[in-house]
């Protein structure tokens, strides 16, 4: 994802149009609102300042009797006292209500976006500081255009007409409206400039900063923060970010400053007193206006003033957010490499084969799967094994179609992954990862996940069992209706590593699939635990198609095929007992696994005389 920080007139507007399609399609109503309120608010404006004060000045010069000024008056307060109900009803009503709903709305469709955007951009630190900017604030900013491109028009209107009435009275006072052009345009525009710059360059060290918070206040690491001293390295972390960031704000402080005193002088100073002194001079010194007409004048010159100067916040609020909005347009706008609702065949349910023919793999020009072929058949309990970097977890980030190969193919029942739709052919795995991530819902809702079944209570609690959790989550207040974390709830469950892993491998026994995959499901577990588990994965097994990475390899004694990597490329390839003769790596990290748990003594013989 990709966005300049530079924007050209076009492709402003054009944002700003992207901006208001968005406020169209979520909440019209607002739009319709906006517009009139800012409609009748510059409507007031202009005849307040232009055409009341011409009116009353002219029939008290002229007295046309009171009773015409007094019908002036009922009509003039009857409009405003309108608006003002009007101006009321829209921002105690109207904003809070339709704001909410946008809100609502650009936010679905950020996170629907971040659902679907392939796992890889998650990893791409760069495609991330994007993608937080995306969600900084974007439905303020969304909103911030909307009104901020309706202002502009209508008060763009209401300068037309307060400078017709200006003109009629004076040709050369019209000339003022240029000093506000200066102040806002010019200096208004570099200082948006440098403050988008500012918070570009901090941003880095503000995903730093909300990091350490979030640290500070969620349960994750609080054990660790008591029990180390990692406290004050998070601290240094803070501390850091935040020099780093009152830097920056050096950086651009003296520039920000200046201008912004040159925006204040051109908008205000010389327009109000510029005005207010050549009037005078009109009226008292060369007497070619009267005092009425130097009333009006006035008048229509603070009216412009104001008017211009709405214009021109306005103008810059679109100028300043369409930079911040770029961001969001461009992640929205993202072609992903694997979307999620990426269409094709539907893949059989019934499981033949999958194949890896040839497969390479490079993450960041590093190369971490090398030439890799095996092929799991129908029924088959494999195993993939090795040291830790071996490219375990990525060949099943890739049989999951998480990551496209770099080379070769990955092939389900013969065909190339690549033509399956993704969500289906991702059905027909149930997978568990090590890095699980137990979510702020009910026990219940945990296993199933989001999937619908009508027998649900019987199929979460055969699942617990088998993950040999039942028992211990029977002990909670609501049983498999409790909450998990005390992030809702203070009688939510906090159970230990162990337990918590128990409830993510339940996940992989209730669903329905051909093939189920097991990522180091026992590193939490002790022996025993192991044990059992285990042997209820190996029972899945007589009805499934089995894969699972463990780091101890007396797990995979009972398999069918054992894979054996190191950095990336596939080494070894056998039974237990074929690897075993082969007497190579895999019998190696065996033996030595075997002596760390003097699980067979005749073993640790052989391997003190090997040594």
């Amino acid at each position: 994802m990709k966005s300049k920080e530079k924007l050209g007139l076009f492709k402003t507007f054009d944002n700003a149009f992207f901006a208001i399609k968005l406020v169209l399609q979520i909440t019209p109503s607002l739009f319709v609102h906006c517009f009139f309120d800012f409609l009748t608010g510059y409507g007031e404006w202009v005849f307040i300042d232009g055409i009341f004060m011409k009116v009353i000045v002219e029939a008290l010069s002229n007295d046309m009797g009171f009773a015409y000024v007094f019908k002036f008056l009922l009509i003039s307060g009857a409009f405003i006292m309108i608006h003002n109900v009007y101006n009321s009803y829209v921002n105690q009503y109207i904003y809070p209500i339709k704001t909410n709903r946008l809100f609502g709305g650009v936010y679905k469709k950020l996170y629907q976006k971040a659902r679907n955007v392939e796992l890889r951009c998650y990893e791409d630190s760069d495609f991330y500081n994007r993608y937080t900017m995306a969600m900084d604030g974007a439905e303020e900013k969304v909103t911030a255009i909307c009104r901020g491109s309706i202002g502009t028009i209508v008060g763009l209107a209401a300068t037309s007409v307060v400078f017709y009435l200006m003109f009629q009275i004076d040709h050369y006072a019209v000339l003022f409206i240029f000093s506000p052009l200066i102040g806002n345009f010019v200096f208004g525009n570099l200082k948006n400039k440098y403050e988008f710059k500012r918070y570009k360059e901090q941003a880095p060290n503000e995903k730093v900063l909300n990091y350490v918070s979030r640290m500070m206040y969620l349960p994750d690491g609080a054990k660790e923060i008591r029990l180390s001293n990692v406290f004050n390295l998070m601290k240094k972390q803070y501390e850091e970010a935040t020099d780093k960031n009152v830097k920056i704000a050096k950086k651009y402080a003296f520039a920000n400053a200046s201008l912004n005193f040159w925006r204040i002088t051109f908008t205000f100073t010389v327009i109000f007193e510029g005005v207010l002194l050549y009037a005078i001079y009109r009226n008292r010194v060369s007497g070619t206006i009267s005092l009425a007409q130097l009333t009006i004048m006035t008048s229509l010159m603070v009216a412009m003033t104001w008017i211009l100067i709405g214009v021109f916040e306005n103008i810059m609020m679109v100028l300043k957010n369409a930079v911040f909005i770029n961001n969001m347009r461009s992640f929205l706008e993202y072609k992903e490499e694997i979307p999620e609702d990426q269409d094709g065949e539907m893949p059989s349910p019934d499981f033949e084969s999958l194949e890896f023919r040839n497969v390479s793999f490079s993450y960041k020009d590093e190369e971490t799967i090398k030439n890799l072929q095996f092929v799991i058949t129908k029924g088959m309990n494999s195993a993939l094994v090795g040291h830790n970097g071996a490219g375990k977890t990525t060949i099943i980030k890739l049989l999951l179609r998480l990551y496209d190969p770099t080379e070769g193919q990955i092939l389900y029942n013969g065909k190339d992954i690549r033509t399956y739709n993704v969500k289906a052919y991702r059905e027909l795995f149930a997978t568990t990862f090590q890095d699980y991530k137990i979510f702020g819902m009910t026990v219940k809702e945990n296993v199933l996940m989001g999937r619908h079944f009508e027998d649900e209570e019987e199929r979460v609690i055969k699942a617990l069992k088998k993950a040999g959790v039942y028992e211990k989550v029977m002990t909670l207040p609501d049983g498999i209706e409790n909450m998990m974390t005390k992030e809702f709830e203070e009688k939510g469950a906090v159970l230990s590593g162990g337990e918590s892993q128990k409830i993510a491998v339940a996940r992989t026994f209730v669903k329905d699939s051909p093939m189920k995959i097991f990522d180091e499901p026992s590193s939490a577990l002790d022996p025993v635990a192991e044990y059992d588990l285990f042997q209820n994965i190996m029972k899945e097994g007589q009805d499934h198609t089995l894969l699972f990475i463990s780091h101890r390899l007396s797990s995979v004694k009972d398999c069918d095929r054992v894979f054996m990597l190191e950095k990336g490329t596939l080494i070894e390839e056998g039974t237990h007992e074929e690897l075993m003769a082969k007497n190579g790596s895999y019998a190696s990290m065996y033996k030595k696994q075997a002596m760390n748990y003097l699980a067979l003594p005749e073993m640790e013989e052989e391997g003190a005389c090997e040594n």
